[in-house]
């Protein structure tokens, strides 16, 4: 009797990386291009957050995405469910690679990381227990502190998005973070819309404030009063955050419906038709905590991409890279006269075409393509210690 041989084939899986945020996803172009470059490093990708109630439409993306519907909105009932619900869901969910955004998400993906040994890689946006929303409600921020002092140190693998917060970190817990900034990726820059196609005015200076954070203490609320001292301009706020309720009602105090235009969120590809057509675009961030001191805004990478010159506050990460570049100035106070002046200097100086012209080095010096080669050597480093 022959014995058939029968020959089966094992399939090869790709290894699975779950990472998780607590927003809803569309506009958090940094955590798309940590996904996309983890798709194309041969991850099969699922990004969890969640969804708002006026959460945008989730684009088509090159891996998969999965938006959570919470009954809290706020407050510690809101964290609690988040931390219970995305716990649960990693349990049902097999996963090679953990990527934890932000303080907000990293104890349940430390939980499970320690529980299945998977490695896991926290980037931290932000100095999280220095957020302004933290400064006046003390026992929130001891918690928070609290779950960041006990697992931050026994982290491996550490990304922040800058030198300066690197550096603070550091300083207070003695472990060092991986630097990877919130620069666009070159691959946006196609054709854009026009001022017509936009509704903008043609022969009128378009003033941009953009940034899906618009909060309090980031200059909103001066810069709209400044444009009751300027002439033939108009500000465009995109985005959205707590200051919004304060901006409507100063327009409406101040009657500037003709030169002051809010709009929402929209995609990253739409916003940058906007970006591309504005004439200055502002960073105004005030000094008033250690989380706005050392930030370094992505909004930055986006106008230098757009090749829109910028007027910001003096932040010295900022600073540093306005005058490395010399791609506009910066104000020295947030009186919201002195930002019409600095307005109005900046778009009738003699440097404004070369400003304008030195964004083009600045982009081709910051952008994802150079800036990911940090993330990938984490990558060799994680599979190493796969093996």
């Amino acid at each position: 009797m022959c014995l058939g041989l029968i020959i089966t084939f094992a399939s090869v899986s790709k290894p699975k990386a779950i990472v998780s945020v607590i927003n809803d996803l569309v506009t958090d172009q940094r955590v798309h291009k940590t996904c996309t470059l983890l798709h194309e490093n041969g991850y099969e990708v699922l990004l969890v957050g969640r969804v708002l109630p006026a959460s945008l439409p989730m684009p088509l993306r090159l891996y998969a995405t999965h938006r959570m519907k919470l009954w809290f909105s706020k407050g510690v009932a809101f964290y609690t469910e988040f931390t219970i619900r995305l716990f649960l869901f990693l349990l049902k969910n097999k996963a090679q690679l953990l990527v934890a955004n932000d303080l907000d998400t990293l104890l349940p993906n430390y939980f499970f990381s320690k529980k299945r040994a998977v490695p896991l890689v926290y980037d931290s946006h932000e100095i999280f227990c220095e957020v302004p929303e933290l400064q006046h409600t003390p026992f929130k921020k001891y918690l928070w502190q609290q779950v960041e002092k006990k697992i931050i140190p026994k982290l491996k693998y550490r990304i922040t998005v800058n030198e300066s917060i690197a550096r603070w970190f550091f300083k207070k817990y003695q472990v060092p973070f991986s630097v990877v900034r919130n620069v666009p990726d070159t691959r946006l820059l196609e054709r854009v819309k026009t001022r017509e196609e936009l509704n903008l005015p043609v022969r009128k200076k378009i003033i941009l404030l953009q940034g899906s954070g618009i909060n309090m203490h980031r200059g909103a609320e001066e810069t709209v009063e400044a444009m009751q001292y300027i002439e033939n301009a108009v500000l465009l706020i995109i985005g959205g955050g707590d200051a919004w309720p304060a901006l409507k009602e100063r327009i409406e105090k101040l009657n500037l419906h003709e030169k002051v235009c809010l709009m929402n969120k929209m995609s990253p590809q739409e916003l940058y038709s906007y970006t591309c057509n504005a004439d200055v675009g502002l960073s105004l961030d005030k000094d008033t905590n250690m989380n706005y001191r050392y930030s370094l805004p992505n909004k930055i990478f986006d106008y230098v991409q757009a090749s829109v010159p910028i007027l910001a506050s003096p932040l010295p990460e900022v600073k540093a890279f306005i005058e490395k570049y010399s791609v506009g100035m910066c104000i020295e106070n947030h009186q919201p006269k002195h930002i019409a002046d600095s307005l109005r200097t900046l778009l009738a100086s003699p440097h404004y075409t070369a400003w304008k012209a030195n964004t083009q080095r600045a982009s081709q010096e910051n952008n994802w393509e150079l800036e990911k080669k940090t993330w990938l050597q984490l990558l060799d480093e994680v599979r190493r210690e796969q093996k």
